[in-house]
């Protein structure tokens, strides 16, 4: 303390000079001075009146805010705060100080302090342990050295470490020059041999103290133990280990155990084994236990990365001699991997043309296990015309294993399974989609065998008949169908002047109206062609039958119709009921219902004498001919089809009832002068006609 009052008053009368610029002042005490205790008296040291320090609010700040050092304003004192202990604080530098401000306000000023904490012996040297054991060889040799654990001391200076003493010395000593130098190990030397089966035990104590007034020291025992001559190294029952592991085995699995012997006794014969460190670090994938020799796993093995390793085993005795062995470990694979499908090669279309036996795709079918595990077999779906096969090992084309037909088949989605023999089998898959390209091997077929067509006469030229319709199996431009017209002839005239075919949609049209009358039917062929190159064909047979229409009246052929005939038929007045006066014979052009005619009885003189067969056309009596009917018959026959519209013809016939042909004469004279004379002509030819026909029947 006296030292410190001293440094302060030096310090204080230098800053003086200084102190309307700056002042400082600085204070040594030792560390743990109790709380509360004086630092010293800023005040007066820095010649400051107290009253300036309560006014001026003085106050102490430190940078590291850590308040050890407090200001008594009232007495312009430094204080204890807090207890200060210099190790905590600085440790082994020196010197150790705690730097400090004194602010004052109303002016400002600032004065710089410095109170250095000096060191007390109050921490003694320290050993980490109580005791060591030192094993030493009995065949250790005079000036051997033994490295020493040094003491520690949180003091510094005179208070710290200074010197080690070792007691006994008969056979150790310290080497004084290591002890002198604290930088440098502490060191204890080997004075004169040793000799186990005398002494094979020593107890030594280490002493280190330091340079306080009041002496602290600390002590360690050191056990000296004298070790038997290994004169003899373990040897391994063999050179050779080998031992087997499946992959994938669990880590702990316990593989061999190797073993050595020593001859020695004791210590000497104990064998420790260890793996010799590797590049390959199998020391952390296999682990040896040291006591016993058993080898474990430590980590995954797998076969398809390493199937084979080596171990280097030593085996120490506690002298430092060894032997070592090798150990071969065999990785046996098991089914542990799927065979991998690369397609190496694949055509994504093929012609349907294609023979037997093309190749569709190539593929490698790799399988990393061995053995039975390895070996890959591969199959295809099945019923499809496709076959694989193995050209080499773990190579396999895929074949067409018939032709293609694009039209049953397009396209395919082809599964190719490999599986390997090992047990479970293991398998994989990948699906291949072909496409079959399209060859014109199809010719046009038409929806028909044949075709027939009706077209009721007298239709507008240009009118669509009917449509010829073909279908080709093939696709694109080989299914794209053409309809053309084969040349032939109708009646010696091309068919080409009576239809057209349309190209593209096989619409058949009329060119011409059609007379039922002149042509019934005909019939041509239509011809169906792809577009493929060479184009296919096909014909079709078409026949047109031409429908009647109601277009012609009926004609009378009989009787025969002239401006002049009023004499048709003559009837007798002996006739009978039912007396066949004549029969009206007349056709009509057309055909079916159109020509079905029927008769009718229009107009009569005397309606109730005659009738006409509706189906026949025969005009009969209905009833007795008598002397009171007028000999002048006139007779209207209207004849009609069955046509809708039905169509019609009226016949006029005369009929004279007599007995004689002069009375016949006489009541038609008057007719004839009325008439030219080619009428006249006529008359008389018919009116002869009649007079044949009457008396033909009188004979009869």
């Amino acid at each position: 303390m006296k030292d410190a009052v001293m440094w302060h008053t030096v310090l204080f009368f230098i800053v003086l000079s200084f102190r309307s610029a700056f002042a400082q002042v600085g204070y040594s005490i030792p560390e743990e001075m109790a709380k509360g205790s004086m630092v010293g008296n800023i005040a007066q040291d820095l010649g400051l009146d107290v009253k300036r320090l309560k006014s001026g609010k003085a106050r102490i700040y430190s940078v590291d805010s850590t308040e050890y050092i407090e200001l008594n304003r009232e007495r312009g004192s430094l204080l204890i705060k807090e207890k200060i202990d210099r190790e905590s604080l600085c440790a082994k530098k020196t010197p150790c100080a705690l730097h400090l401000q004194m602010i004052l306000d109303n002016p400002m000023e600032r004065y710089a302090i410095t109170v250095e904490i000096t060191d007390i012996n109050d921490n003694g040297p320290l050993f980490t342990m109580e005791e060591i054991r030192i094993e030493v060889s009995e065949a250790a040799v005079p000036g051997a050295r033994f490295m020493l654990e040094r003491a520690m001391d949180a003091d510094v200076g005179a208070n710290g470490l200074q010197s080690y003493s070792l007691k006994p010395t008969d056979h150790f000593v310290l080497d004084s020059q290591n002890q002198a130098d604290r930088d440098k190990s502490l060191e204890m030397i080997l004075q004169k041999p040793l000799d186990r089966e005398t002494q094979d035990t020593f107890t030594l104590l280490l002493t280190a103290m330091d340079g306080g007034e009041m002496v602290l020291s600390a002590t360690l025992q050191i056990h000296i133990i004298v070790l038997d001559v290994n004169d003899n190294a373990p040897v391994f029952t063999q050179k050779l280990y080998r031992a087997s592991i499946t992959e994938n085995a669990p880590k702990g699995t316990k593989l061999i155990t190797v073993s050595a012997s020593d001859a020695d006794e004791g210590t000497n014969g104990r064998v420790t084994y260890f793996t010799s460190k590797t590049v390959d670090r199998l020391s952390d994938l296999f682990v040896v236990d040291q006591s016993s020799g058993d080898i474990f796993l430590n980590g995954q093995v797998d076969f398809e990365k390493l199937n084979n390793y080596q171990l280097e085993i030593q085996g120490k005795d506690q002298g430092g001699l060894s032997d070592s062995c090798k150990v071969v470990i065999d990785v046996l694979d098991i089914n542990d991997n799927t065979p991998s499908i690369n397609i190496l090669s694949m055509s994504n279309t093929i012609s349907e043309e294609s023979k037997a036996g093309t190749v569709v795709a190539m593929i490698n079918v790799n399988d990393p296990d061995s053995g039975e595990n390895g070996k890959v077999q591969c199959g295809i779906s099945e019923n499809i015309p496709f076959t694989i096969t193995s050209s080499s090992n773990n190579f396999f084309t895929l074949l067409t294993d018939e032709e293609l037909d694009r039209e049953s088949e397009f396209e395919y989605y082809i599964t190719v399974t490999c599986s390997d023999e090992g047990l479970p089998s293991l398998s994989s898959s990948t699906s291949l989609h072909l496409h079959i390209s399209d060859v014109n091997d199809n010719a046009p077929v038409f929806e028909k065998s044949n075709y027939e067509a009706y077209v009721v006469e007298n239709n507008t030229p240009g009118f669509s008949l009917f449509t010829v319709k073909a279908s080709d199996a093939d696709s694109n431009q080989n299914a794209r169908i053409s309809y053309i017209l084969e040349q032939s002839s109708v009646n010696g005239v091309p068919v080409s002047s009576y239809v057209s075919v349309s190209a593209d949609s096989g619409i058949i049209n009329a060119l011409r109206s059609f007379d039922y009358e002149q042509l019934k039917n005909f019939h041509f062929h239509v011809r169906a062609q792809d577009g493929g190159s060479p184009p296919l064909r096909s014909n079709v047979t078409v026949k047109i039958t031409i429908q009647d229409q109601n277009d012609n009246a009926p004609q009378v052929l009989y009787p025969v119709q002239t401006g002049g005939s009023v004499v048709a038929e003559i009837v007798p007045r002996s006739a009978d009921v039912g007396y066949l006066v004549t029969k009206v014979v007349a056709v009509d052009v057309d055909s079916g219902q159109n020509a079905w005619l029927s008769y009718k009885l229009q107009k009569a003189t005397d309606r109730a004498l005659f009738e006409v067969g509706a189906q026949n056309g025969e005009i009969r009596t209905v009833r007795q001919v008598t002397d009171k009917d007028a000999v002048k018959q006139k007779l209207t026959v209207f004849v009609e089809d069955n046509g809708q519209p039905s169509r019609s013809a009226v016949v006029n016939i005369n009929v004279a009832v007599a007995d004689t042909f002069p009375e016949v004469l006489s009541e038609f004279t008057e007719f004839t002068h009325t008439k030219q004379y080619n009428e006249d002509l006529t008359f008389y030819l018919v009116l002869a006609l009649a007079a044949v026909s009457f008396f033909s029947s009188q004979l009869y």
